[in-house]
């Protein structure tokens, strides 16, 4: 990479304080995010021309920690005592839940009484939630395990943004999300300037903001540009736990039950009913795989009246009974689906 071109007029007269970023690593996190977060304070230094940020990398063991592609990074501490005036970022990844431990949640509840800004990257946010830190914030987490962690955290105000900051909390989807999280707090610190030259010598060309979703738009994901069909999808993907029959998604926007049929074969090739339990089965694996909900509570999540029909489906779906997937899986993780 050349030497990164400095910003002069950006930079302050006289340098601010470090701001020190403290990274716990639990067992398994995801690179990818954990890169994200870093690789734009290296560069921001290099831009400004001193060393504006610092961080140190944390564990429970102190010692060592590994990612979910196998690669181990050396700690520099352990869960010891920081400063009020650090950022602690808690990046999770796969069963985030069997990384959370006691030691861990207690340690954030600490330091977050002693005043440090606490956030998540990708499934950290649920090591957050579990501490109670999120309680009543503004929150994301990877789309794959928004379902689940809407079941177990009631008081946290769940979004689908890339990326959320809410006070001293924060949190992101996962992936590179992390990147427009960090380029949104060096311009705060630093100014627009700085933050989108750093995003050059990323090779980053769009920056998102807090107001962009995670996720594909609806016929970006599914490859069709049709308003109307468009509309329906996303009435039965907010419409999960009481679905709408046919009838009147194709009255909500305006056609009759038949043209809906010839748009749902048309485009995706099964019925607006098939693709309806699709979306039900996919959410409900989602709950059994990630959650240690009973099946019957997953199958009224999921829409479903009576276990045995919600079994009958799963199996004609997925080769498998609701309780053998339990079974096979066990209670893995939040994270087990996720990157």
């Amino acid at each position: 990479m050349p030497p990164a071109p400095a910003v002069s007029k950006s930079a302050p007269a006289a340098a601010p304080r470090r701001k020190r970023f403290v990274f716990l690593l639990l067992d398994r996190f995801t690179m990818l995010s954990f890169a994200g977060a870093i690789e734009p304070l290296r560069i921001a230094n290099r831009v400004l021309g001193f060393q504006a940020y610092t961080w140190v990398l944390a564990g429970e063991n102190g010692t060592e920690a590994t990612c979910s592609n196998g690669a181990s990074f050396r700690l520099d501490m352990g869960l010891e005592e920081i400063t009020r005036e650090d950022t602690v970022l808690v990046c999770g990844g796969i069963d985030v839940q069997d990384a959370t431990s006691k030691p861990i949640l207690n340690w954030l509840r600490r330091e977050a009484r002693r005043g440090a800004a606490i956030g998540g990257l990708c499934t950290g946010a649920y090591t957050v939630a579990k501490a109670g830190l999120l309680d009543g914030k503004r929150a994301t987490i990877h789309w794959e395990n928004q379902d689940s962690f809407l079941e177990e955290f009631e008081d946290v105000k769940l979004t689908k943004s890339v990326f959320v900051l809410d006070g001293n909390r924060m949190s992101t989807a996962g992936g590179t999300a992390s990147i427009d999280l960090m380029l949104k707090i060096i311009a705060s610190d630093h100014g627009e300037e700085v933050a989108n030259t750093v995003a050059d010598q990323l090779i980053y060309s769009s920056i998102r903001t807090d107001q962009d979703t995670q996720r594909l738009s609806i016929p970006t994901r599914i490859g069709v540009r049709h308003p109307k069909l468009s509309q329906v999808i996303q009435m039965m993907e907010s419409n999960i736990e009481d679905p709408i029959s046919p009838a009147d998604l194709a009255e909500r926007v305006g056609m009759s039950t038949r043209q809906l049929e010839r748009l749902f074969r048309r485009y995706l090739n099964r019925s607006p009913k098939r693709y309806y339990m699709e979306l039900r089965l996919q959410k409900a694996r989602n709950l059994l795989m990630q959650t240690d909900m009973s099946v019957i509570n997953v199958a009224l999540a999921c829409g479903f009246a009576s276990p045995s029909h919600f079994s009958k489906c799963y199996r004609a779906h997925y080769k498998t009974t609701p309780y053998r997937e339990r079974g096979t899986h066990g209670v893995p993780g939040l994270a087990r689906l996720s990157i």
